[in-house]
């Protein structure tokens, strides 16, 4: 990792953890309002009221909680039941579907517990860079005007200018460290809060199945919308041009004894037609499966498509053999996808794919340079990729901080089609 890079990532989680020590504190708030909230449920109305607008606020907080998490790598799904139907906030379906929820008190279990962790680790993310800063600047400053005895790190006291200044090497260091253990210390306090937040089995296994219905109905939709895709294609574009390559055909048939010439002018129209209608055939197939993904696999598909893209790619994959074709293809179009981004939105200069295969998982990564900030509702093709990635039961996580880099990762099962390596076509 570059300096700058580690800099970076080590004052972002010293901001993170000043919103933790804030975070931490409206947790103690809301703990208090629930515990109210819930003790007034007997006093008629006030319960239906008040429990509702509470629990969204905590809610709200644990939402902000698992995505903080999601930031320092560690995602964590939303665990809460489907709101029923006809459930008006205020009513007492409403309050009966948030008191039976688990995931509503799993939220009340942490908000103590993660004010008390996120406080300790939000101070120590924060006051070790601090400490660290004075020993650079302050301190010295201090010794040098005159304030008197100090003690700071190993020298204790400081009675001289030489031994403030002593304090200089200490402080880079402390600093240092502050900044290295910064990322760390977010990522233990992400991880406690993920013990709380996540959904438990059998919240897991229920949004597995409320995945798949989704995902399912997704696939059907996207299928549909292909083949209405392909059959509009063949309509306007290469129907078209066989037709009007039939009339061509018969009005040059009637020519030939009465007019030589225009037959033959005719058919010559009647050969740059039948060149067009299969150029738009290949760019149709070209779409639905590209040939040279047949013909060299998902790696030589990758590296052909990389050379054709105006920003620097660099790909690296360990992949040589075939897998199955849904899963190739889903791969090959979700990078594709991808790299159509990097492209168009980032104003990247360079930009990175990496294909790594487990024992039965297909890792997939795009990073670029640019200036980050991709968001999936903005329209951008990232939903694309996990409607497409979702129908073969795969995951893309996004990392894209202002400033960049952006970094989209997908994970698919896969497995061998066949031991045979990829087949180069003869180009590299």
């Amino acid at each position: 990792m570059e300096t700058r890079d580690w800099i970076r990532d080590g004052l972002r989680a010293v901001a993170g953890g000043t919103l933790a020590i804030v975070l931490s504190i409206a947790n103690i708030v809301l703990f208090v309002l629930f515990v109210l909230a819930l003790a007034l449920t007997p006093v008629w109305g006030l319960g239906l009221i008040l429990l509702p607008l509470v629990t969204m606020l905590v809610r709200a907080r644990a939402e902000v909680g698992r995505r903080v998490g999601g930031w320092w790598g560690v995602p964590v799904a939303r665990p809460y039941r489907p709101r029923p139907e006809k459930a008006r906030i205020f009513g007492w379906r409403y309050y009966k579907w948030i008191v039976g929820d688990p995931a509503t008190w799993r939220d009340l279990a942490w908000l103590l517990p993660g004010a008390i962790v996120g406080l300790t680790l939000g101070i120590g993310s924060l006051l070790i860079p601090l400490y660290g800063v004075e020993g650079i600047v302050l301190l010295p400053l201090w010794i040098w005007l005159g304030t008197g005895s100090y003690g700071y790190g190993v020298i204790w006291p400081i009675e001289s200018v030489s031994d403030g200044f002593l304090s200089l090497p200490q402080g880079a260091l402390i600093l240092a460290i502050g900044l290295a253990a910064a990322p760390y210390l977010r990522r233990v306090d992400a991880r406690f809060a993920r013990v709380f937040l996540a959904p438990t089995r059998n919240a897991e296994l229920r949004l597995r199945v409320d995945q798949l219905t989704v995902t399912r109905a997704d696939a059907v939709d996207a299928q549909a919308a292909e083949l209405r895709r392909i059959e509009r294609d063949l309509h306007d574009g290469a129907q078209a041009r066989l037709v009007s390559l039939g009339m061509t055909i018969g009005l040059a048939e009637e020519m030939v004894d009465r007019d030589p010439g225009k037959a033959r002018l005719l058919l010559a129209e009647a050969r740059e037609v039948s060149s067009t209608a299969l150029v738009e055939l290949r760019h149709l197939v070209r779409g639905i499966h590209p040939p040279v993904l047949a013909e060299r696999g998902l790696d030589g598909a990758v590296r052909a498509l990389a050379l054709n893209l105006r920003v620097a790619t660099s790909v690296d994959s360990d992949v040589t053999e075939r897998l199955d074709t849904p899963v190739e293809s889903a791969a090959y179009f979700a990078i594709a996808e991808a790299l159509a981004n990097v492209t168009v939105h980032s104003g990247a200069t360079f930009a990175y794919v990496s294909i790594k295969r487990g024992a039965d998982r297909l890792f997939l990564e795009v990073g670029d340079d640019g200036h980050g900030g991709a968001d999936p509702s903005g329209g951008t093709g990232l939903r694309g990729i996990e409607r497409r990635l979702a129908a073969f039961d795969g995951t893309m996580a996004l990392s894209s901080p202002p400033g960049g880099p952006t970094i989209v990762t997908m994970e698919l099962p896969c497995a061998l089609s066949s031991p045979r390596t990829t087949l180069s076509s003869g180009t590299d």
